[in-house]
This record gives C-alpha cells, sequence and structure tokens, in this order.
C-alpha cells in the first residue's frame, strides 16, 4: 500500500522539474525578459551542449552485459502490436491514412524517458527504475527515433508521383516546385498560379521537369545525414561504446574527463526543462489544435501507450517492480524530438506540440495515480 511519504517523495523529484518550466514559460510570457531570437539560442545550446553531456553522462555508466533483456524485448513487442494496430486502421478504416498512423505510432510510443524518466522513477523504485529507464532511452534513441524518422522520409517521398511531370502541358503545383528544389537543389520562382496565368510563356521557355526518382537507398541517405546532424546520436552511440569497453575491461573515465563531463550534464534536467518552458511560452495556444484531437491524443499517450506495453511485457512474464516501472515509463510525457520531426515535416505539428505541452502539464497527477493504483495492484 503506497503511503503518504512514498507521494512526497515523488512530488520532491518532480516539482523543482516544473519549477524550471514555469521559470522558462514566466520568463517569455509574463516578464518579457527573453525575445525569440533569445529564446532560439537558449534552445540550441540545450540541444547541442547540454543534452548531449547530460545523455552519455547517463548511458556511460551502464552495464551493457547484464541489462534487463526481456524488458527490452517488451519495449519491442509493444511497439509492433502499436504498428500492427495501426497498419490495421490504415487499411480498414476509410479516412485513415500513412499520415496520422505515423502520428499516432509517435504518440503512443515515444516519452520523455530521462529529463523526466530518471528522476521520476528514480523516486519511485530506486536504482532499479533509474536503470530501466535509462535502457529503454537508449534504445528510442537508436532505433525508434531513427525508425520515426524513417517513416517521415517514407511519407515524404510518397506524397509526390516519381512518374509525375510538369512542363507546358501540366503546371506545377507549388508543392511539387519545393520538392523539385529540395531534391535537385535548383532555383525556381514559378509556381502553380504563375504558371496557369501565363501558360504561353512556359511552353516557349519549353519549360519540363520531372520529378526525381526515389529508392529506398537515396530515403535511408537522408535520414542517415539528418541523423548525423543531431549531436544526442553521438553521446548516446558514444555512450554506449564507452560502456561495453568500460564493462569489459574495467576502464575508469579520467576524473579531468568526469569533471568536464559532469559540470555540463548535472544543468542537464534544469536547462532542458527551462527550455521546454520557453517552447510553450512562444506557442500563441496551450491547446492548438482543438479539443477534440486533444482528448484523443491524452488517450493514446497515457492509456493506449501503456496498454500496449502491458500486453508485451506480461507476455514476456515481466512481473512486480519491473511491470510497474514497464507501465509508468509508457506514461510519460511526450518525447520533444518527436514534435521536433513533425515540425521539420509538416506533418500535424500543432498536434504534436499540444501533446508535449499539455502531456507534461497534466503528466505529474496522473503518474502519481498510476503509481498508487499499481502499487495497490
Amino acid at each position: 500500500m503506497i503511503g503518504w511519504e512514498d507521494v512526497y517523495k515523488v512530488v520532491v523529484a518532480m516539482v523543482p522539474l516544473y519549477v524550471a518550466l514555469g521559470l522558462g514559460y514566466g520568463s517569455v510570457k509574463w516578464w518579457r525578459m527573453f525575445e525569440l531570437d533569445h529564446c532560439n539560442v537558449i534552445i540550441r545550446f540545450n540541444a547541442y551542449f547540454i543534452v548531449p553531456f547530460f545523455t552519455f553522462q547517463f548511458i556511460c555508466n551502464i552495464d551493457p552485459y547484464h541489462m534487463n533483456y526481456r524488458f527490452l524485448a517488451g519495449d519491442v513487442v509493444a511497439k509492433v502490436i502499436a504498428g500492427a494496430a495501426l497498419a490495421l486502421w490504415v487499411n480498414l478504416w476509410k479516412e485513415a491514412n500513412l499520415s496520422w498512423a505515423i502520428t499516432a505510432f509517435s504518440i503512443a510510443t515515444l516519452n520523455n524517458t530521462l529529463v523526466v524518466g530518471v528522476p521520476l522513477l528514480r523516486a519511485m523504485y530506486g536504482p532499479l527504475g533509474e536503470n530501466l529507464v535509462v535502457q529503454s532511452f537508449v534504445i528510442q534513441s537508436l532505433l525508434w527515433f531513427p525508425l520515426l524518422l524513417f517513416m517521415h522520409e517514407f511519407r515524404h517521398t510518397l506524397d509526390y508521383n516519381p512518374n509525375k511531370s510538369c512542363g507546358p502541358s501540366q503546371p506545377c503545383s507549388t508543392e511539387m516546385v519545393v520538392a523539385i528544389n529540395d531534391a535537385n537543389n535548383i532555383s525556381t520562382t514559378t509556381e502553380h498560379d504563375e504558371l496557369q496565368e501565363d501558360p504561353t510563356n512556359a511552353r516557349m521557355s519549353g519549360i519540363s521537369t520531372t520529378l526525381p526518382q526515389y529508392s529506398f537507398g537515396s530515403t535511408m541517405k537522408k535520414v542517415s545525414v539528418k541523423l548525423a546532424k543531431r549531436p544526442n546520436i553521438y553521446a548516446c552511440s558514444l555512450g554506449l561504446i564507452w560502456a561495453l569497453l568500460a564493462k569489459r575491461w574495467n576502464l575508469e573515465i579520467p576524473s579531468i574527463v568526469d569533471g568536464s563531463i559532469h559540470i555540463m550534464a548535472k544543468a542537464g534536467s534544469g536547462v532542458a526543462m527551462f527550455s521546454m518552458g520557453l517552447f510553450m511560452a512562444l506557442q500563441e495556444k496551450v491547446i492548438a489544435c482543438g479539443m477534440r484531437l486533444t482528448i484523443y491524443s491524452m488517450a493514446l499517450r497515457f492509456v493506449g501507450g501503456p496498454l500496449c506495453i502491458a500486453i508485451g511485457a506480461m507476455a514476456l512474464g515481466l512481473r512486480s517492480n519491473v511491470l510497474c516501472i514497464v507501465l509508468l515509463q509508457a506514461a510519460l510525457p511526450q518525447s520533444i524530438t518527436s514534435f521536433v520531426f513533425a515540425q521539420e515535416y509538416g506533418l500535424h505539428a500543432n498536434l504534436l506540440s499540444t501533446v508535449v505541452i499539455f502531456g507534461t502539464i497534466v503528466s505529474l497527477p496522473l503518474l502519481i495515480a498510476y503509481y498508487a493504483i499499481l502499487e495497490v495492484l
């Protein structure tokens, strides 16, 4: 039975994060301390320096040779279940499509494991909770985020018919012109309205442009290039490599290097939540996608995700505290990276923004309620 002391420990661990978030929000929305350019600099500083060191510090201390592989397998099974359900939905439901399937997969399965998950589950379950959520973060960073990026690129290429040409007899739409510019690095100001207004001029110029042929290798090349620009990928990979070497040969990071990492990493949670507060303040509305979609997305985030992972975890025989940790980490707030991808590809960014902001706000009482229920069960 959960006691008030247990609840208090969770509140003590989580409230400082929300204080940092509130300060970030208030510094823009109420006190007008930062302009848009200032906010972008702080958010960029966080993404390129603070979070990578924060990530490396956690991952380099795990033991890859003694990870809970059933726990990780349960995570994979949960993602497969979610993917299969969404694939079935796309094929059977008239209004469903790949775009909504990608968004739904992001909302249901990708969460804020490191910044929110580590202090929360450490307070609830001690070192076991922290260790498992870090393991979850590793597989999310190295497997699920690249897969999500690949799905975005795949959808992006399907939006254009590679056999369709635009020229004198078939004017290009604005979207096609943007696609051609992006693929071929050509510069053009010809848009749909201009070609319709003066088709004769287009015929005289003899312009005929064919949309580029995409292959699996070229969708993968783009994904690799985009991943190569994300410092957190390097931090996660290097941290895992060091952990493999260190645990195999009993190596230790030199104290001067460890101190350099620590001085940046210890600002991780605070600066990350402060940056999230800035991001929230820069949005026009907390709920930018309408109440109906917000309710659906919250149900998917805090009910659908845990339900999928509960099926996977129980099928693999996870029990006791490990099962509780699995369920709670599945109900963590939405991953900010999923919003970054959605904004980058222009796919339901308003919805993901709402899920990140509103989900982070409501997650504390929801997670405490889940914690209490699981302890009773």
